[in-house]
């Protein structure tokens, strides 16, 4: 079965819902100036990242796949600092070393051993899950640097804003797990069984999804609050 392709002008139809939620927001006197950015800076990448995919995934070098996920790390490492902003310059190369480092090492794991793609750079796959990697990677980042902040100003010891920002840092990634076949069915298992994909085989992809977005999650942020004591 081929997966059925959306027309534009069908596609536009999402935008009554979200219209929806901004007409609320307006009603609460809530400031919908950053949702409505948010919304067409999404429109306008995900848009243009189609047409550079494309292009991409005719490529067959190992330097473009590389470049493409150093473009990745550098902009995940930046906007997973956004919840201390005071601190971002200086943290800045922590962040880029814990997400390069744990996510990075992850990630060839599960290119090299788990897929053994050959060869391993091939960027139908390297950076759609260099992408996956590093959004939750960032996210962990972001948690853990904003919690460990905190606790450090309340006056918690290292090792205890450590654990805490650690703790915290992978909620969202634990509460995943959880409800993974139970409450939702994940964007990767979801496409592939939209796509015509034996649910059977598209869980086997989700299980490594999942573990490979808490291992990274995990090694990263441990990686990015070691080097905060330094």
């Amino acid at each position: 079965m081929d997966l059925k392709t959306i027309p534009l002008e069908n596609l536009g139809f999402t935008l009554i819902p979200v219209g929806m939620v901004l007409l609320l927001m307006l009603h609460w006197k809530i400031g919908i100036g950053h949702s409505v950015y948010g919304v067409f800076r999404m429109l306008i990448q995900l848009l243009l990242v189609g047409y550079v995919l494309s292009a991409l995934f005719d490529s067959d070098s190992a330097w473009v796949t590389l470049a493409i996920l150093l473009v990745m790390l550098l902009f995940s490492s930046w906007i997973a600092l956004g919840t201390v902003k005071s601190e971002r310059i200086r943290l800045f190369i922590k962040a880029f070393i814990g997400i390069g480092a744990g996510g990075g090492f992850t990630l060839w794991i599960i290119v090299d051993p788990v897929l053994n793609l050959q060869p391993w750079y091939q960027p139908r796959y390297a950076i759609p899950l260099g992408g996956m990697v590093f959004a939750n990677t960032m996210t962990s980042i972001s948690l853990a640097a904003e919690r460990f902040y905190a606790e450090r100003d309340n006056g918690a010891s290292f090792l205890m804003a450590r654990n805490c920002a650690f703790n915290t840092a992978l909620i969202p990634t634990l509460n995943a797990l959880f409800a993974v076949g139970l409450v939702s069915l994940p964007g990767m298992m979801t496409g592939q069984i939209l796509s015509g994909t034996s649910p059977f085989i598209a869980a086997r992809y989700q299980i490594m999804v999942m573990m490979m977005i808490f291992a990274s999650s995990g090694l990263s942020t441990a990686c990015f609050l070691a080097l905060l004591r330094r």
